[in-house]
């Protein structure tokens, strides 16, 4: 969405947290929904069997209206995880210190259990693109993706996790494989990571690449918060079979798949379901969700079983 103020980029935020990094309860190991206006009077009416709700942060960046009230109500019922999807935090250019200030507002707002971004780019020459756009896998985007980061955490005082894109071309650019640079990035900044293993299933299909080894690299560790969604299925130019992470549909059996997978090498996480296209009846979100919260009571059962 395009900001309602003027693109306001810096080199170096001067607001520095008086506590960078600051540690946060962080979200249950549950299975959480994303929070749709259509839902909120449902939601309202007492907890429901979901673990958490998330919200994309650029949706509450106003002073006031129904969604600050409604977000107000479920905020007390409901542990919250913040969603940013503007920060462009892959850009060439300084971080934008207007958005970053409004996000810093809401957070302080909401104090959500967990907060989380993209490693992706949206903005240029001061317009937003409207899209989580790739980056190349080498040592200045490293740098670059660091600092911003760094800048990112010391700002809003609190870690943020990143989260793993979902991809359909690839940077002749590219020195790293995409899970040693997300590692790198990991360990250069000491921010947390989301794992989106729909976004794996998606970049791993359109690339060729074994979805199954991406995950056995990956460094779970800093793992916080997983993210399951549907895709969608097309065809390139050359009739090869793309994915395109749609948001629109059931998480699909191969994802499913894919997720017990990781939850062997990550235990119980907190883990979404993102349904933001044709959104369906809140019962059908609370029934992936329920199926999710199944592979999560399994995965606890094995960590109890090994303990």
């Amino acid at each position: 969405m395009p900001r309602a103020a003027g693109y306001s980029p810096v080199a170096v935020l001067a607001r520095p947290s008086a506590a960078p990094h600051s540690p946060r309860a962080g979200l249950p190991a549950r299975a959480g929904i994303g929070l749709k206006s259509e839902h909120s009077e449902e939601l309202r009416k007492g907890p429901s069997s979901i673990g958490f709700l998330e919200v994309h942060a650029e949706n509450y960046m106003g002073a006031g209206g129904q969604p600050h009230a409604d977000l107000t109500a479920l905020r007390a019922l409901y542990p919250l995880s913040v969603h940013g999807v503007g920060l462009s935090i892959g850009s060439e250019q300084p971080l934008d210190a207007t958005h970053l200030d409004r996000l810093r507002r809401v957070l302080e707002r909401y104090q959500p259990e967990s907060f989380s971004e993209h490693l992706a780019w949206s903005t240029h020459d001061g317009h937003y693109l409207a899209d989580l756009l790739p980056v190349a896998y080498n040592e200045a985007t490293l740098v670059r993706v660091v600092d911003h980061i760094d800048q990112v955490q010391t700002y809003l005082g609190r870690r943020m996790l990143l989260e793993n894109p979902s991809t359909y071309v690839a940077f002749s650019a590219s020195d790293w494989d995409e899970v040693d640079f997300i590692a790198e990035v990991q360990r250069r900044s000491g921010c947390g990571l989301l794992l989106d293993v729909n976004n794996v299933a998606v970049t791993c299909a359109n690339h060729g690449r074994d979805p199954i080894a991406y995950l056995d690299a990956f460094p779970v560790a800093a793992v916080g918060e997983i993210h399951l969604a549907g895709y969608a299925e097309d065809c390139d130019s050359l009739g090869a079979r793309l994915l395109i992470d749609a948001h629109g549909s059931p998480v699909a059996t191969d994802v499913w798949q894919l997720y017990a997978h990781a939850l062997t090498r990550t235990g119980p996480v907190a883990t979404l379901i993102e349904w933001d296209n044709n959104v369906p009846a809140l019962d059908r979100l609370i029934a992936e969700a329920t199926m999710a919260e199944g592979y999560l009571s399994a995965a606890a059962q094995r960590r109890d079983s090994a303990a």
